[in-house]
């Protein structure tokens, strides 16, 4: 027997996932393992429980999306990040943003505001974008059987600071089919560095500092070890460990815990409310 949609429902409550909750899930539906109606009940079971709120998935395209496969159709072109995504961005009521190369599908509570506009980006996860708007939105972020080495919103957060190195300096020409079916030109960077071409895989460096400080914590989903994360505490933890050497992701092999012995976050992982959260490191 499988997880029945009520089982996976009551582990989002357990989780102390809220109805209203605005939430970015990254997910890998292997992870999450025996459903019974497999992949469908799994995107049920999310769209119920976040129906007062605004469920995100990533939709990203920016394995395919370059020069030589310029022209970028939301209702068409599929997704590079899984089964989940495919799926839901089919769904009746789902809107998908225009963003290029990171867009995300939306479904709920003024889905079509928070997705608005991503076809005037030129990064994959510019300031005031989708990803960025996350923690103004108080939004949660829940990586379903997958590290922050697929938290995409560790990406925004480096845009947000202006980390160097982290996109090409020459943009590419793509297009976005739009609604009434014209063609938008966008000139769209890349993330680049010369030393970690996949710079995300060093974002695992972060895990420790984000559960020291209340920022994530572990829940179950399914089968699947996850993380629940609290954007906005994500990006304050963050921003705390890069001040010193805002490279350290790439250029120190293990980040030590004095960049975040001190460090005091708002986070609403625990409760309706948003509490404070103080965490003080000792011995180190």
């Amino acid at each position: 027997m499988g997880y029945t949609k009520k089982d996976l429902m009551r582990q989002l409550e357990e989780a102390g996932l809220q109805h209203t909750d605005t939430v970015l899930i990254h997910s890998s539906m292997k992870a999450i393992g025996d459903v019974e109606g497999r992949a469908d009940t799994v995107l049920d079971a999310w769209m119920e429980y976040f129906a007062q709120g605004l469920l995100l998935l990533p939709t990203h395209t920016w394995a395919q999306m370059g020069e030589s496969y310029p022209v970028f159709d939301p209702e068409r072109e599929e997704a590079c990040v899984g089964l989940l995504p495919n799926l839901f961005r089919k769904r009746k009521g789902v809107l998908r943003s225009l963003h290029p190369t990171h867009s995300v599908a939306a479904w709920g509570k003024e889905a079509a505001a928070y997705i608005a506009g991503e076809e005037n980006c030129n990064t994959p996860c510019t300031p005031g974008g989708c990803y960025d708007r996350l923690r103004q939105a108080g939004g949660r972020i829940l990586l379903v059987g997958v590290g922050h080495e697929r938290n995409t919103f560790i990406h925004s957060v480096e845009e947000v600071l202006n980390v160097p190195n982290r996109l090409t300096d020459r943009p590419v020409l793509m297009w976005v089919v739009m609604p009434d079916g014209s063609k938008k030109p966008v000139y769209m960077r890349r993330h680049y560095n010369a030393v970690q071409p996949y710079i995300s895989e060093e974002f695992g460096k972060l895990s420790q500092a984000f559960y020291d400080t209340g920022a994530a914590k572990r829940v179950r989903f399914g089968d699947a070890d996850c993380i629940l994360c609290d954007a906005a505490g994500v990006f304050e933890v963050t921003r705390h460990v890069l001040a010193p050497n805002p490279e350290c992701l790439v250029t120190e092999a293990v980040i030590l815990p004095e960049r975040w012995a001190r460090v005091t976050i708002q986070t609403s992982l625990n409760s309706n409310e948003r509490l404070l959260v103080s965490c003080e490191l000792r011995g180190h």
